[in-house]
């Protein structure tokens, strides 16, 4: 396992580290699968898990806050909040008001009394910069968060969070998570950059595309992945955007292949090689894919590999723009770009 510095933190974390999204009843995993996918990743050098509140709804933090029991010292904890948590109208955002009630709530269900890194999911536009860093900043001066970060903003939405820290006076961002891999390199033409620009760590999140870049999609097979059951339109073929991104599983394939490497090991190798990302969040459902995962930890592309990818998927190239989380919102919400 390789580890680097989270931006400027000084905090050492491993270059692959865990996500929770699959603990619970999205994965359809249990507490002891659960645990044992923990110490199994653990024990192979991660010392780094990511979950978030919306997880399952909560459910995510409680197994990870029982996985890690007795250990916690050793384990660099980060989670989320400001997606909705329920019907609730404010029960969502990065409001002050809710982002110190949910915190205390992540924190009960973590069994711990304080997270290492706690971020913003969304970028929330109803709330302003200096609502939410004076919150983050307040949590971090009472102990219960060590460092805060942002997650899946625009490019132009970090710059502002950065300028608005230095305007009044707060805390700012340290980190971004953004998706980033083979298939969606959009993220290279602004957040990188910025990231870069900021000192910011980066943790990547989807490295292996939803499952596209995992081998267990290949033409002329059936698409059975978990996420294709609840997210059937991202894996139709009918749809070109898809059709793309198997054509050029396809190729990738061939060019894993012939480095002797599995198409996990490439697609993870090759988000962790670009020199702003800091970690790449893997996130196993089950321990064959946490181990067939943990392979990549220490695979180094060569030169011939990463040009042979950038002539398969151009640098900054989205496949599927359209699945893209970070899209502004009057892209999205035609009412948001009329008068």
């Amino acid at each position: 396992m390789q580890y680097r510095t989270l931006g400027r933190t000084g905090v050492q974390v491993s270059s692959l580290a865990l996500g929770a999204m699959n603990f619970g009843t999205i994965g359809r995993t249990t507490q002891d699968e659960v645990t044992a996918i923990v110490d199994a990743a653990i024990e192979s050098g991660v010392n780094t898990i990511d979950t978030a509140d919306v997880y399952s709804g909560g459910e995510s933090e409680e197994m990870v806050g029982k996985a890690i029991a007795g250990r916690r010292d050793d384990i660099v904890l980060a989670t989320k909040a400001s997606l909705p948590m329920g019907g609730e109208r404010n029960h969502r955002g990065s409001s002050r008001r809710w982002l110190i009630t949910e915190l205390d709530s992540s924190l009960r269900r973590l069994g711990v009394d304080h997270v290492d890194l706690y971020q913003i999911h969304r970028w929330d536009p109803s709330t302003s910069d200096e609502e939410t860093l004076s919150a983050l900043t307040d949590l971090r001066s009472a102990g219960k968060i060590r460092y805060f970060g942002s997650s899946t903003f625009p490019a132009y939405r970090i710059v502002q969070a950065q300028s608005a820290a230095r305007e009044h006076h707060l805390g700012r961002y340290v980190t971004e998570q953004p998706g980033y891999s083979i298939l969606q390199r959009g993220a290279e033409s602004h957040v990188l950059p910025v990231t870069e620009q900021y000192g910011l760590g980066v943790l990547v999140w989807s490295p292996l595309a939803s499952g596209w870049l995992s081998g267990a999609i290949r033409a002329g097979r059936d698409v059975t992945t978990n996420r294709s059951t609840f997210m059937p339109q991202r894996f139709d073929t009918d749809i070109p955007s898809n059709q793309a991104k198997l054509d050029a599983v396809e190729r990738l394939a061939k060019v894993a292949d012939e480095a002797g490497l599995t198409l996990i090991q490439l697609a993870l190798g090759f988000v962790t090689a670009h020199p702003a990302v800091t970690s790449a969040l893997i996130g196993p459902r089950t321990l064959d894919h946490l181990h067939s995962q943990l392979a990549a930890a220490d695979t180094v592309l060569s030169a011939d590999v990463l040009d042979a990818i950038d002539a398969i998927v151009a640098p900054g190239t989205d496949l599927a723009a359209h699945e893209k989380s970070d899209t502004p919102p009057a892209l999205l919400d035609p009412a948001l770009r009329r008068r």
